[in-house]
């Protein structure tokens, strides 16, 4: 898993009713914890069951973030916003389409993605919200999916464009979107958060590029997490990324910083450099 040291300061604009929960390294240790304002209450057993407070806290400035959990797999979605299927003049599917990105295109909050020297194509930013599973699910029903979402956090679902269709007789989705730190998402899970009245706001070198409501998915977390809870089983900190919508954009410059910001969740940052 790719770490990286944080920025001078993480905006978390938190809800006083969510619980942040964040993982870092910290005297070569990975610990984990809850963010309360710039200080971290360490925790000790499993973020998943049973975390307890040790009574330790630490300034947040002074620890490395990693990415907030360790996904055995990470979904991402496609056409789950009704904006960008209208645009696209793509009907609305009957159920969940979606592609598996590596785990180890898994990044945290300040890390510097650099471009992959085996491809010279667009590279594209899409802001999305991400769903962390906290228990092993399977078949669940819309009803009960609740109780195995973890919580809430940012995904900046990088993607290698062009190598989409490269070949046309093989789409090349996972190619083009499991390059190593092409899964930024953090700084946190929310937890205690209802993310359906919320928007997704991208920002890249500080010029807003999206800003869509939750609301327009088509489908929602509960059952999203529902029906992929039968085609696989999921597990304990693996990363749904729900889809973007409109306003995805190539990124352009030498060196780029995207934001993906989710209101009771933070702000993910991160920089993509053109070449190593």
């Amino acid at each position: 898993m790719l770490n990286a040291t944080i920025e001078p300061m993480v905006r978390m604009e938190t809800s006083r009713a969510s619980a942040g929960w964040v993982r870092f390294a910290l005297a070569g240790r990975e610990r984990f914890g809850t963010l309360i304002g710039e200080t971290i209450a360490i925790h000790s057993g499993d973020m998943f069951a049973g975390a307890r407070p040790t009574g330790e806290r630490v300034p947040l400035a002074e620890v490395t973030l990693l990415a907030p959990s360790t996904p055995s797999k990470i979904i991402a979605l496609w056409n789950n916003f009704h904006a960008l299927a209208g645009k696209l003049a793509m009907p609305v599917p009957a159920e969940p389409l979606y592609l598996m990105k590596a785990p180890s295109s898994a990044a945290p909050p300040g890390f510097t993605v650099v471009r992959p020297p085996s491809y010279g194509g667009k590279v594209v930013y899409e802001g999305e919200l991400g769903i962390v599973v906290g228990r092993n699910c399977s078949r669940v029903s819309p009803e009960a999916a609740g109780e195995f979402i973890f919580g809430y956090t940012c995904v900046n679902d990088i993607t290698a464009l062009d190598l989409i269709a490269a070949d046309p007789t093989f789409a090349q989705w996972v190619r083009a979107k499991s390059f190593d730190g092409f899964g930024p998402f953090g700084p946190v899970v929310a937890t205690g958060l209802d993310p359906r009245g919320l928007t997704v706001r991208t920002l890249l070198n500080g010029q807003e590029r999206q800003n869509y409501p939750i609301a327009d998915m088509i489908f929602q977390p509960h059952e999203l997490v529902s029906r992929l809870s039968h085609d696989m089983t999921l597990l304990p900190g693996d990363l749904i990324c729900c889809g973007t919508s409109l306003g995805v954009g190539t990124i352009k410059e030498p060196v780029s910083k995207i934001e993906v910001t989710i209101e009771g969740i933070g702000t993910l940052a991160n920089t993509f450099v053109q070449g190593g």
